[in-house]
C-alpha cells in the first residue's frame, strides 16, 4: 500500500491547496495546466475519477487510508502524493471537521468549446447568472438524474468546480457536459447551434411547462435565472417560449433548483426515446 505522508504544520506548503489557497486562488495559476479544484468525499472522489479527472494529492484522516478511502488511494497513480494527519489538525487546516475525512486536490480540465457540447444535445439547460453554489450543485445533481444532455452558464454564474458545488452534486459535475456562454449574445449562440429557447420567468402570457408545444421541439434549451432576480427582460424578450410551473396556495414560485428539477423532469426526452434515435443511426 502507498506510504502517506504525515502532516504535522499547517505551515507545511505541500497541503496549501486544501486549506490557504481561495477556489479564486486554485483557478488562478500561472499557467491553465496548474489550476485545481478540491473535491470531497470518497464517493465525490470516486466519480471523479471514474470520469477521468487527473487527482494531484489527496489528503484524509489517518483511519481512513485503510477504510473509506482504501480503494482510493489503491487507484492513485505511484507520483501522487497521499497527506494524512490527526483530526484536529486537518479541521484547522481546512477549517472545519471533514465528514467524510477525505479531500482530493485534481486538475482542473479546460471546458470544451460551445459547438462540441452541442453537437449531439437534445435537452439543455442554461443557467444565468445563479451564483449561488448549492443552487448550481443541486441543478447539475438533477440534470445528470433526469437525462438533461448539457448544462451552458453565464459567466457571471457559479463556477460547477466550486468545492461546495461539487459536494452538492455529489460528483454530477463530472457526468453532464458542461462550458461558458459568450458573455454576450447568449441567445444567438444557442440559436445558431439549432435550439430554440424557453425562459423559465414569471411573465403575462408564459405558457405551462407541460405544454405539448414545448416537447415537439427537437432541440430546446431551458432558460432559468436567479431566484431573486430572474431572468433579465431582454432574455425573456428575445427567447422562443417564456415557460412558468404552475403554482398553488398562493405560492408565487420555486427555488430554482427546484424549478430546474421539475421542468427537466417534464421536458427531457426520456431514455427510450434516446436509445430509438441511436438505433436509427446505426439502421
Amino acid at each position: 500500500m502507498k506510504e502517506a505522508i504525515v502532516v504535522s504544520s499547517l505551515d507545511d506548503a505541500r497541503v496549501r491547496p486544501y486549506g490557504s489557497l481561495t477556489e479564486a486562488q486554485l483557478r488562478s495559476k500561472a499557467h491553465a495546466d496548474d489550476a485545481l479544484f478540491i473535491a470531497e468525499s470518497p464517493k465525490v472522489i470516486r466519480v471523479a475519477l471514474d470520469a477521468g479527472m487527473q487527482p494531484v494529492s489527496l489528503l484524509c484522516e489517518r483511519r481512513h487510508l485503510e477504510g473509506d478511502a482504501a480503494d482510493i488511494v489503491q487507484r492513485l497513480p505511484d507520483e501522487v502524493p497521499v497527506y494524512t494527519g490527526e483530526r484536529q489538525l486537518l479541521a484547522r487546516l481546512t477549517g472545519y471537521t471533514l465528514t467524510r475525512g477525505v479531500l482530493c486536490a485534481m486538475r482542473r480540465p479546460q471546458p470544451p468549446d460551445l459547438q462540441t457540447v452541442c453537437r449531439d444535445a437534445r435537452r439543455i439547460a442554461v443557467i444565468h447568472s445563479v451564483c449561488d453554489t448549492t443552487n448550481i450543485g443541486a441543478i447539475f445533481r438533477s440534470a445528470a438524474a433526469l437525462g438533461i444532455d448539457a448544462v451552458l452558464l453565464t459567466p457571471d454564474s457559479c463556477d460547477p468546480l466550486n468545492r461546495r458545488a461539487v459536494r452538492v452534486s455529489m460528483g454530477s459535475v463530472f457526468l453532464v457536459p458542461w462550458t461558458w456562454l459568450p458573455e454576450d449574445d447568449c441567445l444567438g449562440a444557442l440559436r445558431r447551434q439549432g435550439f430554440k429557447t424557453a425562459a423559465l420567468a414569471l411573465t403575462p402570457g408564459a405558457i405551462a411547462i407541460s405544454d405539448p408545444v414545448l416537447k415537439t421541439e427537437p432541440r430546446l434549451a431551458l432558460i432559468m435565472g436567479t431566484e431573486g432576480d430572474g431572468l433579465p427582460h431582454r432574455t425573456i424578450d428575445e427567447a422562443d417560449y417564456t415557460v412558468i410551473i404552475p403554482m398553488h396556495h398562493g405560492v408565487d414560485s420555486l427555488n430554482v433548483a427546484a424549478a430546474a428539477a421539475v421542468a427537466f423532469w417534464e421536458l427531457a426526452i426520456s431514455a427510450p426515446l434516446r436509445e430509438n434515435r441511436e438505433l436509427q443511426k446505426l439502421e
